[in-house]
């Protein structure tokens, strides 16, 4: 069990992380994108390449960002004067392209070439040996460190919708909604956090490489999420925001439209090349058909569910995708006498319909604001 949590832990946060990234595209600058999987892809393999080639590892994922950061600056360049659905067939395409090529050609698999269709295995991994007991009981310390922000971030960002609805005089519906919205999302995720708490002490110490790569992958989320939480309420933020509503009004101001564009669009490559990264590190092996073009749906799924525009949004869409797809998978043969096939079925089916009701019920997700959707404008 403690396995089992501290692999959807890796998994959530990995995605987490590249939901962020389409996020700032699309949730703040209205970038409609369908091939983020693409900064993904060269992300995972430039890191797993240069890891074979004697580059730490450190450097090779630095290098893997900054190669999918790079591949946003080109698409960029190609289509972000085009209108937004001639951007989501370009990036769609992309996404294909670089699988396909990836697929096809032949890759410097340290001091040989291999056919990418054979995929890449036996790579470095973060924290693969097993460490002293006092470095663990340091890793221990961080996780514990950890947690304690994250509780105080959830409790203060809880009380902050409380005080708003205290100085409601109205008391509207809105206010008691984000306040009751906001203490849910706060009470599951705390909870969520003593669990994620708890399977690391245990791995930690009983030094499973996984919880290292768990650890690792969370500090590095938590530290996105805070920078990017400082960088949508600064006025560069607020200008991608003026971007995704109507775009002529900042450029009537002066601003460089295209440019803060194309910032966007960089920046949320390169957090999707970082998620690359550890999508390689806990698969151990990867290969072309890792990076289908239903990753990319997958992550508009958990930015919809929990609301566009909202980070914590974004993350809380990654929990809820995750425990349904661990839940479903485990209990849904129990109850519906179908074949593997027809359950693998039924569940893209009955979550296809979890948001066609979210779509009707709530269109701008669990914590996103109705008056910022950016699709249907």
């Amino acid at each position: 069990m403690i396995e089992y949590l501290i692999f959807l832990s890796i998994s959530t946060a990995t995605f987490a992380l590249f939901g962020l990234g389409l996020n700032l595209q699309w949730g703040f600058t209205g970038l409609i994108n369908f091939g983020h999987i693409a900064f993904m892809t060269l992300g995972a393999y430039t890191t797993v390449l240069l890891s074979l080639k004697g580059v730490p590892l450190l450097f090779s994922a630095i290098a893997g960002t900054m190669v999918a950061a790079l591949l946003g600056l080109v698409i960029g360049f190609a289509t972000l004067r085009l209108r937004e659905d001639y951007l989501s067939i370009v990036t769609i395409g992309t996404g294909e392209l670089i699988r396909l090529v990836v697929n096809n050609q032949e890759l410097p698999v340290g001091d040989t070439w291999v056919a990418g269709t054979f995929g890449i295995q036996s790579y470095a991994i973060p924290w693969n040996a097993t460490p002293s007991l006092f470095v663990r009981l340091v890793m221990i310390g961080v996780l514990t460190l950890l947690g304690i922000v994250t509780i105080f971030y959830l409790g203060r960002w809880v009380k902050s919708a409380k005080i708003s609805l205290s100085n409601d005089v109205a008391k509207t519906n809105s206010s008691k909604q984000e306040f009751l919205s906001r203490l849910a999302v706060g009470i599951i995720l705390g909870l969520l956090t003593l669990a994620i708490y708890v399977s690391g002490v245990t791995g930690l110490y009983n030094y499973n490489p996984k919880a290292g790569l768990m650890l690792l992958a969370l500090l590095v989320l938590a530290f996105v999420f805070w920078r990017l939480e400082i960088l949508v309420r600064s006025p560069w933020g607020r200008i991608l925001k003026a971007i995704r509503e109507d775009e002529e009004i900042p450029k009537a101001l002066g601003k460089n439209v295209f440019w803060y564009k194309l910032q966007s669009l960089m920046l949320g490559g390169a957090i999707a090349g970082i998620a690359g990264a550890f999508f390689a590190w806990q698969l151990s092996a990867i290969y072309p058909d890792n990076f289908q073009p239903q990753l990319t749906f997958d992550a508009w799924i958990m930015v919809i569910l929990g609301g566009s525009g909202n980070n914590i949004g974004t993350i809380l869409g990654a929990v809820i995708y995750f425990a349904y797809d661990a839940l479903t998978r485990e209990f849904l043969p129990k109850i519906v006498p179908l074949d593997v096939e027809r359950i693998g079925a039924f569940r893209v089916m009955f979550i296809g319909l979890i948001l066609m009701i979210l779509m009707i019920w709530r269109p701008q997700g669990i914590l996103g604001k109705k008056e910022e959707l950016t699709l249907g404008k």
